[in-house]
């Protein structure tokens, strides 16, 4: 018998198309619930920092786009602190350091439009790479899944969590492309030769 104080997910409790009813509402052209959709807006004309966008597409084994994706994302501040809660200190009140965007219906590309992170500290103090973590839910999926995106044109070979990773052929999975100039993608695959590294969190 299953204890009431931990319920288990079920496969009813994948996050099908109604995860975009609850939590984007305006994507689905249903005004009035929210003025705007949470998390779709990062910065504002005061934000700190180098402005970047974050593009990619999840996909599934077969290589097919998925779209009814929905990605979060959260990450620290042009000096590396998070908002709300980082012991360190304040961070930029004119940034959120938290998004929320659904996959375009058509194409399945998920668009952010935000800054460049600071390095940040490991939990035993040693610094991390710059990196932007994602959240990622879609139909099929149980729980959400834990990922992270770090930058091309950064140092990434001290970053703890990298080095962590058995298989160090995987890591490339974890680190964006640069399209252009403050453009990177980073399409996630969720099965297959390029499965993208899923963290434990």
């Amino acid at each position: 018998m299953q204890e009431l104080n931990h319920l288990h997910e079920s496969p009813s409790q994948t996050a099908g198309p109604y995860v975009h009813i609850g939590c984007v509402p305006n994507f689905c052209d249903i005004k009035g619930v929210y003025p705007h959709d949470l998390g779709d807006t990062m910065v504002n004309a005061d934000t700190k920092g180098d402005r970047i966008t974050i593009k990619g597409t999840v996909f599934d084994g077969t290589g097919t786009p998925l779209k009814d994706a929905m990605v979060e994302i959260w990450q620290a501040d042009a000096d590396g602190i998070y908002p709300n809660n980082d012991p360190r200190g304040a961070a930029d009140p004119n940034f959120t350091g938290w998004g929320r965007k659904a996959g375009d219906y058509d194409t399945g590309e998920w668009v952010f439009d935000t800054i460049r992170p600071g390095a940040a500290p490991f939990p035993d103090g040693r610094m991390m790479a710059p990196h932007v973590n994602l959240w990622i839910v879609a139909r099929g999926i149980n729980l959400g899944l834990n990922t992270r995106m770090y930058f091309p044109d950064a140092d990434n070979s001290a970053d703890p969590l990298l080095m962590r990773i058995e298989h160090q052929n995987r890591v490339q999975t974890l680190i964006a492309v640069q399209e252009t100039a403050g453009v990177y993608r980073f399409d996630i695959h969720l099965q297959g030769e390029k499965e993208t590294v899923f963290l434990d969190v």
